[in-house]
């Protein structure tokens, strides 16, 4: 989301961004906000005192939990190549907006981390049984708060559909496929929090990411998400197949978010609530809302359609009507 001034509003969007992050997140936002946020004021300075001790209180949330846990290590180790990236962007291009260096960093990290996995495949293996037995973890546990709400409201001896339980643990079975692609959204998220709450703390000014009405990205990116849509109907083999379906999240994703910034600047704004609602409604109700948004995006790379409308209005105002 390009900077912006719209001044007082941007606690709204960092609060959205944590929703969503919260909503998407297999790895830990804490961590994913606390490093950069530190990076950012150690390295970029924080001076005053409110950015002082959030970044002290940040370093409690990074440190938290220590222990041998690997996933434990894997979530910092992710949090600290993601912080590297983006501070080194900012220094190098600081008139560059939020979104565009947060991409890049998120892009950069995942090379990395593709780099390394390609020199010691074995650890991706192991990697990949962690995450999934995590998230499968979490799907025992949403079974079990279900179950445990209906014989509370219910019931005392009702049990759960089987169909709903089977529907809990396919969704998990996709959301540890697409955990790599999830994880970058949820990084751009973490990143726009952490950059918000920086600029606000120690630079005094609501100018860290822009109104969601204005976020857009490069159009090129599009060939992208066409490509993987080309890599998952080739059939390439289970490794591009599960590459391109990351792709595919990853970018339907962005697309999805993008169409919504459509419609919001279309309908001419939205309340705090009203972005609440739109992102569960996107998130959490059936897939269509979510193509429908993604759909919008996607035209928008083409048609520009804010520009046309812009343009419609100041012609319209330009001869008196």
């Amino acid at each position: 989301m390009e900077d912006a001034p719209r001044p007082g509003r941007g606690w709204r969007r960092a609060a959205g961004l944590l929703l969503v992050g919260s909503i998407l997140g297999v790895s830990s936002m804490a961590s994913m906000i606390a490093v950069p946020f530190i990076a950012l004021s150690v390295i970029l300075g924080a001076r005053r005192l409110g950015a002082l001790v959030v970044t002290g209180l940040a370093m409690v949330v990074a440190l938290a939990g220590w222990s041998g846990d690997a996933i434990w290590h894997l979530e910092r180790g992710w949090a600290v190549l993601l912080a590297g990236w983006f501070v080194a962007l900012t220094l190098r291009w600081p008139a560059v907006g939020f979104f565009s260096r947060a991409l890049a960093a998120v892009l950069g990290t995942f090379a990395i981390v593709v780099v390394f996995f390609e020199a010691q495949p074995g650890n991706w293996a192991y990697v990949d049984w962690l995450v999934t037995q995590r998230i499968m973890s979490g799907a025992d546990a949403t079974v079990s708060a279900m179950a445990g709400m209906a014989r509370l409201f219910g019931d005392p001896e009702a049990q759960l559909s089987g169909r709903l339980v089977t529907g809990a643990y396919q969704a998990a079975e996709q959301q540890g496929r697409a955990f790599p692609a999830l994880l970058g959204l949820s990084s751009l998220a973490a990143l726009g929090v952490a950059w918000w709450g920086y600029v606000r703390l120690a630079l005094g000014n609501d100018k860290g990411i822009g109104p969601l009405r204005d976020f857009r990205f490069n159009d090129h990116l599009v060939w992208l998400f066409i490509g993987a849509l080309v890599v998952l109907g080739l059939g390439s083999g289970e490794g591009a197949e599960r590459a391109g379906i990351n792709v595919v999240v990853f970018m339907g994703g962005l697309y999805a978010l993008r169409g919504v910034a459509v419609v919001v600047f279309l309908s001419g704004g939205l309340s705090l609530m009203g972005f609440i609602l739109v992102l569960f409604g996107v998130f959490l109700l059936p897939p269509l809302l979510f193509l429908g948004a993604m759909v919008i995006g996607l035209g928008d790379t083409w048609l520009d359609l804010r520009s046309r409308v812009e343009a419609l209005v100041a012609n319209k105002k330009g001869r008196g009507g």
